[in-house]
C-alpha cells in the first residue's frame, strides 16, 4: 500500500508545481493514433487513410471520402489499465469539401487517493510523509479519482486538384487528475498528394502554432512542441488482390534524443512501418512495427456499409515479464447511397 501512496503522489507532483515549460511529453495521448486498420499497421497512415480517421491522421485526406462516415473504436490497452475510445464523424460537401468532427477520450479510472488516509500509528495524527516508519492507512479515507485526457477535434479538407488535397484541424483539449485540470487549443495543417495512380505521399504538421495546456488551479503552462508527421504508401494490385506497403516518419523538435528511433541534436526521428494484404477489397490482413518498437497485426472485414477493423499487440517489459496486450477494436460505417453521394 506505500507504493500507491508514493504512486498517487508522484501523479500529483507533475500538477502541482506553477511554471510553463516546454513539456516533451505534455501531447503523448495525442500521438496514439485512431482506427484498427492504423494500428495492425504499426501506425503507418499519414499518405494511405482514406475514411473518416484521416481527420486524425492527415485532414487533407478527408477529401478522398464521397459519402457520409461514422466511426467508432474502444481500445484496453496494457491489460485492462487503460481505456481508449474515439467517435468521429465525416461529411463530404459539395464538389471538393469534406468536414469533420472527432473525440478522444484515454482514461485511467478509479485510481486509490490516499493523500488524507496517512497517519502517524502511534500518535494517530494525521502525516503526509510515507517515509515516517510509523505511517499507517486509514482505509476508510481511502477514495478514488480519475486521469483522463480528452480531445476535440474540428476538421476541414479541400479538393485543390485532382492530385492534391490540402487540410486544417482545430483541436481542444482538457487534462484531469482529481482535483486538477487543464485546457488547451491547438492546430494542424496537412497536404496529400497522389503523383501517379499507385503512389500516396502525405504531410501533417500537428501543434504548428505550438499548443499550450494551461492548468487550473496551479497556474502551470504547458507547451506542446509542433510535431511533423510524413508518409509514403505503394499499392500493388495483381487481380482481385493488392499488397500495401506503408511508412511514416515522424520528426519532433522536443529534444527527445535517447528516446527516439534516432535523432540530429534536439531533433528526433521515429519510423512506422506498416504493410496490408487484401482480397477482392472485402477482407484484408495486416502488420506493422510502430516507432516504440513494437509488431502489431491486425484484419478487416468489409460488409454492406460497414468496415469491422481489429489489431492486437504485446508491449513487452523485461524479458520475462510484459506490460500486457492491446486489443483494438473500431467501426466504419458508410452511407454509401446515391442520394448521399458527393456532388
Amino acid at each position: 500500500m506505500k507504493k500507491i501512496v508514493l504512486v498517487t503522489a508522484l501523479i500529483l507532483q507533475s500538477v502541482i508545481y506553477s511554471q510553463t515549460t516546454i513539456a516533451k511529453y505534455a501531447g503523448e495521448f495525442l500521438a496514439i493514433g485512431v482506427g484498427g486498420r492504423s494500428a495492425g499497421m504499426g501506425g503507418a497512415q499519414v499518405a494511405i487513410v482514406n475514411d473518416v480517421t484521416a481527420a486524425y491522421w492527415n485532414p487533407a485526406a478527408l477529401a478522398r471520402i464521397d459519402y457520409p462516415q461514422f466511426s467508432l473504436m474502444h481500445e484496453e490497452k496494457f491489460g485492462n489499465l487503460l481505456n481508449y475510445n474515439y467517435a468521429a464523424v465525416a461529411f463530404p460537401f459539395d464538389k471538393n469539401m469534406t468536414f469533420a468532427v472527432s473525440a478522444i477520450r484515454l482514461g485511467i479510472d478509479g485510481i486509490p487517493d490516499t493523500r488524507n488516509a496517512l497517519f502517524d500509528g502511534l500518535t494517530g495524527e494525521p502525516i503526509d510523509d510515507i517515509q515516517n516508519p510509523n505511517s499507517r492507512l486509514d482505509y476508510s479515507k481511502i477514495t478514488e479519482f480519475s486521469n483522463v485526457d480528452y480531445a476535440m477535434y474540428l476538421s476541414f479538407a479541400k479538393r485543390e486538384t485532382s492530385e492534391f488535397y490540402w487540410g486544417v484541424n482545430a483541436k481542444f483539449i482538457k487534462r484531469d487528475i482529481a482535483e486538477y485540470s487543464a485546457w488547451g487549443i491547438g492546430f494542424d495543417v496537412a497536404a496529400w498528394y497522389n503523383p501517379t495512380e499507385n503512389l500516396f505521399l502525405g504531410a501533417n504538421l500537428m501543434d504548428v502554432t505550438t499548443t499550450m495546456v494551461a492548468w487550473s488551479p496551479t497556474g502551470k503552462i504547458d507547451l506542446i512542441s509542433p510535431t511533423l508527421k510524413t508518409g509514403v504508401g505503394y499499392q500493388i494490385q495483381f487481380g482481385k488482390f493488392y499488397a500495401m506497403p506503408s511508412l511514416d516518419l515522424d520528426i519532433r523538435f522536443e529534444n527527445r534524443q535517447y528516446s527516439s528511433n534516432f535523432n540530429i541534436g534536439p531533433i528526433s526521428f521515429d519510423q512506422k512501418i506498416g504493410f496490408e494484404f487484401a482480397y477482392n477489397n472485402l477482407v484484408a490482413l495486416r502488420m506493422g512495427y510502430t516507432d516504440v518498437q513494437q509488431f502489431t497485426i491486425g484484419t478487416g472485414i468489409k460488409l454492406p456499409k460497414l468496415n469491422v477493423d481489429y489489431s492486437f499487440a504485446r508491449f513487452s517489459g523485461s524479458a520475462d515479464e510484459t506490460l500486457g496486450d492491446s486489443h483494438r477494436i473500431s467501426i466504419i460505417l458508410t452511407l454509401e447511397e446515391t442520394r448521399f453521394l458527393r456532388k
